[in-house]
């Protein structure tokens, strides 16, 4: 099996750097078309456009709909084509990025990704996540190429809501988890190849900025400041754990953050809080996990204020047959579930997810008793 490693072409973060957005376009085009919300267009509209201006180049202005959805993908896309765009840029969250993304790859133009809350991985990747109008998960695309340029602001970061801050975490910190489970397994990863030394080692250190500098950067967002620790894990949140992801693997966590997506309970939740009940499902699934490494995962989540029980996902009422179809699913033909080197059945999914209820209840006790 092949060994294949993708990135993209360039990644910029820093404070202010969103300031630089049009000297950075104007290498790859004149006519970027800018995908954005209304929100985020009142927070750094005036900075970009002032930029883009200067350095010469025609914005194009398209607003987000509010989901990354198939049709919103060609909507935009229209927009692109009619307008002449050589440039599709995100400017916001996730689901804006991912939609950008596609409308690069439909029209055959150029892909950069500004995220404006380090809430996860997306930015870096070369694949979309989609949704249908009622905010539930059908799928992914891998796209052939990662974006052009990933500009990151950690400012713009620093400035916006702590709550999307910590969920990056919770996508970034299963970035090993997975990737290392994968890997024993030689499972093909999102390139379409074996993970590199190179993707391993970065999952691995996007897990260990986590776990050394993850609390003193929630503080220092919670005042909206930008410092070392804060650099750090938003490199971490989308850099370190991009490339893990996409060149290293994927497993439980990820499949039961997809799942939970469905669910009614779950639809107020951000992908990477889904993503830490996940983790701490693996953990309960895997039969080669140390004891004393699970609780330490488990009491990082504790400590960020991540959901590690069933009463925090809004599921404290969930019976075991409502946990058998996300069980059922994760058994399934192409289940991420699969990449582990062991067999996956449904019982032994729900077994898990109980048992990880059971554990994060536990330790959030241990946790309020030492508080």
């Amino acid at each position: 099996m092949k060994l294949v490693f993708i990135a993209p072409r360039k990644y910029i973060q820093g404070r202010g750097v969103l300031g630089e957005l049009g000297s950075y376009l104007k290498m790859l085009g004149e006519k970027p078309l800018v995908l954005w919300d209304g929100t985020v267009r009142g927070i750094v509209g005036a900075v970009v456009r002032r930029c883009v201006a200067e350095a010469g180049l025609e914005l194009v202005e398209a607003e987000f709909q509010g989901e990354a959805t198939r049709q919103e993908r060609q909507r935009v896309g229209a927009v692109a084509r009619q307008a002449g765009a050589d440039i599709s840029v995100g400017i916001g969250g996730g689901k804006v990025l991912d939609v950008a993304k596609a409308v690069a790859v439909d029209a055959g133009i150029r892909m950069v990704t500004c995220p404006t809350i380090a809430s996860n991985d997306s930015p870096t990747s070369a694949a979309s996540v989609w949704y249908d109008e009622e905010h539930n998960f059908i799928g992914f695309d891998c796209w052939p190429f990662n974006p052009d340029m990933v500009i990151v602001d950690t400012e713009v970061i620093a400035r916006g809501p702590v709550r999307a801050f910590v969920a990056g975490m919770g996508d970034a910190l299963a970035t090993w988890i997975e990737a290392a489970a994968a890997f024993q397994s030689r499972a093909v990863n999102i390139a379409g190849g074996r993970p590199t030394m190179a993707a391993m080692a970065l999952a691995e250190l996007c897990y260990q900025t986590l776990l050394e500098h993850g609390p003193d950067a929630k503080r220092d967002v919670e005042n909206h400041l930008v410092t070392p620790a804060v650099e750090k894990v938003v490199e971490a949140n989308v850099l370190l754990s991009g490339l893990g992801f996409e060149s290293g693997g994927l497993a439980t966590a990820h499949m039961i953050a997809n799942l939970l997506s469905n669910l009614p309970e779950c639809k107020r939740l951000m992908h990477g809080e889904k993503v830490g009940f996940g983790i701490v499902t693996q953990l309960c699934l895997d039969d080669d996990i140390d004891v004393e490494e699970k609780q330490a995962v488990v009491d990082f989540e504790v400590e960020l204020g991540l959901p590690v029980t069933f009463g925090e996902l809004g599921l404290e009422t969930a019976t075991r047959q409502q946990l058998l179809e996300i069980g059922q699913a994760c058994a399934a033909e192409g289940s991420l579930c699969h990449n582990h080197p062991f067999p996956v059945t449904a019982d032994a999914v729900v077994d898990a997810m109980i048992a990880a209820d059971a554990l994060g209840k536990q330790r959030r006790a241990l946790a309020g008793e030492f508080a």
